[in-house]
């Protein structure tokens, strides 16, 4: 499993992920438990969703 999510990526999506947790743990909604998805698709570094369009935010590699 290659990485496609890069650095700041990484942050947003772990960041939001955590605040939408929160939210859900204070009495928020129901889907603010959604941010599970973020923080895991964050820790891991990849994300299936950018698959199919053959996205990824990892910086290249210069040679």
């Amino acid at each position: 499993m290659k990485s496609n999510v890069g650095g700041i990526d990484r942050i947003l999506r772990i960041v939001v992920g955590l605040g939408l947790v929160a939210w859900a743990v204070m009495g928020g909604p129901v889907w603010a438990w959604i941010g599970v998805v973020p923080v895991a698709t964050g820790a891991i570094g990849w994300c299936p969703a950018y698959l199919p369009f053959g996205i990824s935010t990892c910086a290249t590699k210069k040679q």
